[in-house]
């Protein structure tokens, strides 16, 4: 699906927050939280989601995405720009925790999905034979079905990813 903002289409703003609405997959993913239907979902933060990825080849591979519907980081607000910057790196900290990571990974890509979003990715060392980019293992390998968790792996999964972030926010807050 391609987001009007990705078309560069000269729309109505009605008709740009619908086809956002109904073409954007971060905006998709977002709504199933709101209704209480996305299964990867794990907190709610001020700026934004955060979500495990929906294939756990680097287990603990989590998404943040930003609450709103922007394609460039300079296009936020500066202090919600700071906000987010600071949630992703609290998030990045919990995953790191949570998942025994040796090394963090992280992506803001935008070129396949308009929104702001960032991937991050706990490396373990050995997780792929080169010591290179989560992006060098193949597709095929990465989002293969054997790495899809099952129902009890990923509540096991987010329980530990929020145990963690509850624990860095707190102590962010003091």
């Amino acid at each position: 699906m391609v987001c009007a903002h990705r078309r560069g289409d000269d729309s109505s703003p009605a008709m740009k927050s619908l086809t956002v609405m109904f073409m954007c997959e971060i905006c998709n993913r977002i709504n199933k939280i709101k209704d209480g239907t996305n299964p990867h979902f794990v907190k709610e933060l001020e700026t934004g989601y955060v979500v495990l990825g929906d294939y756990q080849y680097f287990r603990g591979y989590t998404l943040f995405l930003c609450k709103e519907h922007k394609r460039e980081l300079f296009e936020l607000d500066e202090n919600f720009r700071k906000k987010f910057m600071d949630e992703m790196i609290l998030t990045a900290q919990a995953v790191y925790n949570a998942f025994d990571a040796d090394k963090m990974n992280y992506e803001c890509l935008g070129n396949g999905d308009a929104h702001l979003h960032w991937h991050l990715f706990p490396r373990v060392r050995g997780d792929i034979e080169s010591n290179g980019p989560v992006w060098w293992l193949s597709k095929e390998e990465m989002w293969n079905a054997k790495y899809l968790p099952s129902d009890d792996e990923l509540k096991q999964m987010k329980m530990k990813l929020l145990i963690e972030l509850d624990k860095i926010i707190i102590g962010a807050e003091k």
